[in-house]
């Protein structure tokens, strides 16, 4: 068994170790870059229901800024934005090549979509549960994270499993450029050597990663149903 998958993939064999650490630091930039860019996108997506038109801080301007400021984010192709924030990452990280050097625009990049995606879940919870809600007295802020957010979990929690799958992709687009992890080591050794082994067996361990990613999250969606 073992001498065929070595013959099946000789070059994944010989750079086993090489692939394990890009795989590694494939979970170390989504994992980060997930915790800060996916909180931060909850906050603004917080922000822009509760100050749109009827919200409880309904406030326009500060609502329209917000507004036009992730519709502006959303539209740069990160490829593009990598480029952008160069000088930005090597202040903030030191340095816009490697591990860290990706995490600074993966979560600049993550932020818009998962601002949106907030958005979108919080606007689908009843304008009933809330209204009855202020009826009885309630602060704003406690409605926020004792009403809002709970109603809105299964649907929160389908947006964060589309954000950290969108960051798995962000991360391989970001290894094009320097940037570490599956993508970088996929395109140094699969496209440049043409390696195609190396090429296969990133591919399968993307859509084995994604899967589970997925199916954890359907999972703590269903449970939180109610």
């Amino acid at each position: 068994m073992n001498e065929f998958f070595i013959s099946l993939f000789p070059n994944v064999y010989e750079l086993h170790r090489d692939l394990i650490k890009s795989v590694r630091d494939t979970f170390i930039m989504v994992g980060i870059s997930g915790a800060i860019g996916i909180t931060l996108g909850m906050i603004f997506g917080i922000l822009l229901v509760s100050t749109a038109k009827g919200g409880l801080y309904e406030k326009k301007p500060l609502n329209s800024v917000v507004d036009k400021i992730i519709n502006t984010a959303r539209s740069i192709p990160f490829v593009i934005l990598i480029a952008l924030l160069v000088g930005f990452t090597r202040f903030v990280v030191g340095t816009s090549i490697g591990i860290r050097g990706a995490i600074v625009p993966m979560v600049i990049g993550i932020i818009p979509l998962t601002s949106r995606m907030t958005e979108q879940a919080l606007l689908e919870v009843d304008k009933g549960v809330i209204e009855a809600a202020r009826s009885m007295g309630l602060s704003r802020m406690y409605i926020i994270f004792h009403v809002l957010l709970p109603e809105s979990m299964p649907s929160l929690i389908r947006s964060l499993v589309t954000s950290f799958i969108s960051l798995i992709g962000l991360s391989t687009m970001a290894g094009t450029v320097g940037g570490g992890g599956i993508g970088n080591f996929a395109i140094r050794y699969g496209y440049s050597r043409y390696m195609q082994d190396i090429t296969v067996v990133t591919v399968i361990l993307l859509l084995i990663i994604v899967n589970i990613v997925q199916g954890v999250g359907n999972a703590a969606a269903k449970k939180a149903t109610h």
